[in-house]
């Protein structure tokens, strides 16, 4: 099961990153480059802050993964610079890396784990879980405010002389993400009901939904723990005898990979 898994979500990402490489190509050709001032409608610029909330939070995990900074900021900048097909080529790279062992454990799991640990220089520069508790509450505040305010002053989105062809191209690298961002909300979601519910809202308020939920998940944790238990799911960790704010203090990401692994 968790080897088809792995071989699905491969399979699934490849094949949207040249989706949305196609979509770009062929907007570029067709429509010229994005660069334009009349192509920064009032909703155009609402979808990119909500765009790019979610590049804010593919690329944190993005930061996190890679070892040193070098590489972090490298991927980074591809992740703002080309949206969603970066985001799909990292997430294929990381599935191609995963051991024939991780892929029929849990392959997710190891996808959002670092796989080596940083210096402890960097260790110290981590975001806390209340930098972070705040910071996704202001994302959010600032997502539904700019939606609130765009729909006073600039009408409903549902208008067929909205959808240019770069809007359109936008709202598929958009949706993109939202696919990555949702598989991570099944994977820690204890239930089918739940993940449905929050890829519901999630699909249908971009990065409000998304914050709101992120926000939630940063709640549950101590204010003690590393910010990155945030990315996996309490059966990880609780299921596999990791729980606890005691245990944090005193773990590293290897020694809790080999805590719940063995």
């Amino acid at each position: 099961m968790a080897a088809s898994l792995a071989i699905a979500l491969k399979s699934l990402f490849a094949v949207l990153g040249c989706l949305v490489s196609a979509t770009v190509i062929y907007t570029v050709a067709t429509d010229g480059l994005p660069f334009r001032k009349e192509l920064l409608t009032p909703w155009m610029a609402a979808l990119l802050i909500d765009f790019y909330i979610h590049v804010f939070a593919i690329g944190s995990w993005v930061v996190y993964k890679e070892s040193n900074w070098t590489t972090s900021i490298l991927w980074a900048v591809l992740v703002v610079c080309l949206g969603s097909i970066t985001t799909c080529g990292y997430i294929v790279l990381q599935l191609l890396k995963l051991s024939t062992q991780e892929s029929l454990q849990d392959p997710i799991y190891f996808v959002l784990l670092r796989r080596q640990k940083k210096t402890e220089t960097e260790q110290k520069r981590n975001c806390s879980v209340l930098t972070a508790r705040i910071l996704s509450v202001a994302l959010g505040c600032l997502m539904l405010g700019t939606l609130i305010y765009t729909i006073v002053t600039d009408g409903s989105p549902f208008r067929k002389d909205l959808f240019t062809p770069w809007l359109s191209a936008t709202v598929i690298d958009f949706y993109v993400n939202v696919v990555a961002l949702s598989v991570w909300v099944a994977y820690k979601e204890s239930s089918w009901l739940s993940a449905a519910f929050w890829i519901i809202l999630i699909v249908c308020f971009g990065s409000t939904s998304t914050c709101a939920y992120i926000a939630l998940q940063l709640f549950s944790l101590s204010s003690q723990d590393p910010i990155y238990l945030v990315l996996f799911s309490s059966r990880s960790r609780a299921g596999r005898g990791y729980e606890g704010t005691s245990q944090t203090e005193n773990i590293g990401e290897g020694q809790l990979r080999t805590k719940l692994y063995g």
